[in-house]
């Protein structure tokens, strides 16, 4: 049945993100706020509010117990996670449907299926998606067996941890000398980190890109994909630019890894907006992880098919059937984000306070998801992603021209943000070209600090 109330998990721009969405469909919202958060936006538009506990996320975004009784107080009919926190928690997932209420996701077993990454290759190689060369599952203690592996796969590989994500818990080894002693360290690493010291190997890519499909499934037997956008800008593993559709990857290619995306959900029963990450390296992919809730850089899908997915993923929580069919799906134009961060553009460390004045960039495509205000203060307990310009144009050239207006016209006095790090890779005649790989973006950094100039 249609969803008629909905307790928002999150916080920050996703949160405000997801309550417009629940307005446009006539959804009730219940905003849950750590004692930092209370004069967040999202928080005061939102029906009704509730404080969840102090600032640390473990006391408060990270409390399953306290979101859990917050819907019960508020009497939510479902529970949507957003990115981060606890969205690809299974046992959320299972806490949740088990408390009575619906969580606007993929079921706890997929979650967690997908959140061990060993796993999660084995069921999507079973479901015919490529995967990247590999050990095939956990590393035993058999030094003698783990070199014979990695002959097969041949050097160099990487280390993984089964849980990891988020570029933590890997090391890359390119002599057989440094194999043993890499996967003890990644072990224990892996260990203090997620809980648990199983790794694996793999063929370690060079110069991939980053390309992801966006999918669409009703847990009902209907899925559809909505292309791909490639996020291969990123810092230490962390995106900073995302664009839609990805340069240079052919409507034959496109249809074929999502043909493949899409019958991997019917099969492990997916529900949900959900996407498959690949690693993209002379003319093929790679799949390296599915992330089971929205991701941040979904509006760029959004500007270049005109689909609402935080709306979809409410009307399939909702038990609706997909009504979007794959050959409704049209891709138009181009559409790039930037992600804003309040940090140091060139240490990089966070950089809390108070925004003394916030005005946002417009025209033409322009779309700022934010959560700022003058006044706002930022705090320092949470991710120092505090908005996004995203820009959508006719085609690739145009997106950036926009983009760098947008950029230019966006004013943020009081904290330091990437704004001028953002405005350099606009500017950069090898982004401008388009294509480049996941090392890119930091190698023309260290050259930049090399020279002490700016990208030309």
């Amino acid at each position: 049945m249609p969803l008629e109330k909905v307790l928002i998990a999150n916080r920050g721009e996703i949160a405000l993100r997801v309550l417009r969405a629940c307005n446009s469909l006539g959804i009730k919202t219940v905003a849950v706020h750590s004692t930092a958060d209370r004069n967040l936006k999202h928080v005061g538009l939102a029906d009704e509010a509730i404080c969840i506990g102090p600032a640390p996320s473990g006391e408060s975004y990270l409390n399953i117990p306290r979101i859990i009784a917050a819907a019960e107080i508020s009497d939510a009919q479902a529970i949507h996670p957003g990115y981060g926190f606890l969205s690809e928690r299974a046992d959320f997932a299972e806490q949740v449907e088990q408390s009575g209420f619906v969580f606007i996701g993929p079921t706890a077993d997929v979650i967690r299926l997908m959140g061990d990454k060993v796993e999660a290759i084995r069921a999507m190689k079973a479901a015919g998606v490529p995967c990247v060369p590999g050990s095939g599952g956990p590393l035993g203690d058999d030094i003698e067996q783990n070199l014979r592996i990695a002959r097969e796969i041949g050097y160099p590989v990487i280390i993984k941890a089964a849980g990891g994500g988020g570029g933590r818990g890997m090391r890359v080894v390119r002599t057989e000398a440094h194999l043993g002693n890499s996967i003890v360290m990644t072990k224990q690493e892996a260990k203090a980190a997620f809980g648990n010291d199983q790794v694996y190997m793999e063929k370690f890519l060079e110069n991939p890109r980053h390309i992801e499909i966006q999918v669409l499934a009703d847990g009902q037997g209907n899925a559809i994909h909505l292309g791909e956008r490639d996020c291969s800008m990123q810092r230490r593993h962390q995106k900073v630019v995302e664009e839609a559709p990805a340069p240079g990857i052919t409507p034959e290619q496109r249809a074929e890894i999502g043909k493949v995306c899409v019958e991997a959900c019917l099969r492990i029963g997916y529900r949900g907006a959900g996407t498959f990450e690949f690693l993209f390296e002379n003319g093929r992919f790679y799949f390296i992880e599915m992330n089971t809730r929205i991701q941040v850089e979904h509006p760029v899908t959004e500007f270049i098919t005109g689909v609402d997915l935080v709306r979809e993923q409410l009307l399939i929580a909702g038990g609706e059937k997909l009504t979007i069919r794959q050959e409704d799906i049209r891709f138009e134009g181009h559409a790039i984000e930037c992600r804003i961060n309040a940090e140091d553009p060139d240490s990089f460390l966070p950089c809390p306070g108070t925004v003394k004045r916030f005005e946002a960039p417009g025209g033409p495509g322009v779309r700022v998801d934010t959560h700022l205000y003058d006044g706002y203060r930022i705090p320092p307990n949470y991710d120092s992603m505090i908005g996004k310009l995203i820009v959508h144009g006719p085609d690739r050239a145009t997106a950036i021209a926009r983009m760098r207006l947008a950029l230019a016209e966006t004013v943020i006095e009081g904290v330091k943000c990437n704004i001028p790090l953002q405005q350099r890779i606009m500017a950069d005649v090898g982004f401008q070209h388009g294509g480049q790989n996941i090392h890119y973006l930091e190698k023309r950094m260290a050259e930049q600090k090399e020279k002490a100039g700016p990208l030309q």
